[in-house]
């Protein structure tokens, strides 16, 4: 398959990129400024805010798909606009489209989300997220949307950096008890957008880990998977903090788990190395 990956040398990208490499696919991948490592990828500079760039290196890659894991989490331009314009280049091209998205779309009023529910954000960004998957599906009907939260890895996430931080003494704040999500690896979901990729499957999927856990819980379990000391991460609540952004927001995947290879592990499993 060739696959285009739209935001190659983030977080995600890059596993997915290195992913789709081993798979075998012909991966193109882009950046904003500097390429990333994985060998045998082709890399393009692209600004995905600028329409007419996105049209001419699709065109000229024609990729089977598209996964599009470009972001910017204060930059609507970025987040919202460049959705709509690699939505609209894929279409064009006739290329399959993955779009990444967000539970930032949600306002937590009903903690749990499944696909069928609409978006109702209270941030900019995840206004910028709700904004990209309605034009999404208006441009690409048969896209997929996947829905995801905060994405962990084996030492490589900004989540992870913080933890360290705090840990260490290296920056001051707290993590809240009261702000939940369901944190998944960054190698599970690269697989199951993959997954999603090579499927026949359209319209909203929810990829996330099994497990709600708050952002200190989270800490916890990272902490005590790095070796740090657990009791030196301040713990505090959102609520009344001042901080925007909703509380409790829990996607519930169980749809797209039925219909994946892939098993979307939870953070109690994935940051426990005892367990497999």
């Amino acid at each position: 398959m060739r696959l285009l990956v739209v935001g190659g040398s983030g977080f995600l990208g890059a596993e997915l990129v290195r992913q789709g490499a081993a798979a075998g696919h012909g991966v193109t991948a882009t950046c904003h400024t500097r390429p990333g490592e994985a060998a045998g990828v082709a890399w393009s500079p692209l600004d995905v805010r600028r329409r007419a760039d996105v049209e001419a290196l699709v065109a000229a890659v024609r990729p089977e798909a598209v996964v599009n894991a470009a972001f910017r989490q204060h930059d609507w331009a970025t987040t919202a606009t460049g959705a709509a314009n690699v939505a609209l280049a894929a279409a064009a091209a006739g290329s399959r489209l993955v779009h990444v998205s967000s539970d930032a779309v949600f306002s937590g009023a009903a903690t749990r989300y499944d696909e069928t529910c609409v978006p109702d954000p209270i941030t900019p960004y995840g206004a910028a997220k709700a904004a990209a998957e309605t034009v999404v599906a208006a441009v690409a009907p048969d896209s997929v949307i996947a829905r995801t939260s905060l994405i962990i890895g084996d030492g490589g996430s900004s989540h992870e950096a913080r933890v360290h931080a705090l840990a260490t003494g290296g920056t001051e704040g707290v993590l809240f008890t009261d702000d939940v999500r369901c944190p998944v690896h960054v190698t599970d979901l690269a697989a199951a957008l993959l997954e999603l990729t090579a499927s026949g499957r359209s319209g909203v999927h929810h990829v996330a880990g099994a497990d709600a856990v708050s952002r200190y819980e989270l800490g916890l379990l990272i902490a005590r998977r790095d070796g740090l000391d657990p009791d030196r991460l301040p713990a505090g609540l959102r609520a009344g903090s001042g901080v925007p952004g909703p509380l409790d927001v829990r996607l519930d995947c169980a749809a797209t788990q039925r219909q994946l290879r892939t098993v979307l592990r939870g953070a109690r499993r994935f940051l426990d190395r005892s367990r497999p």
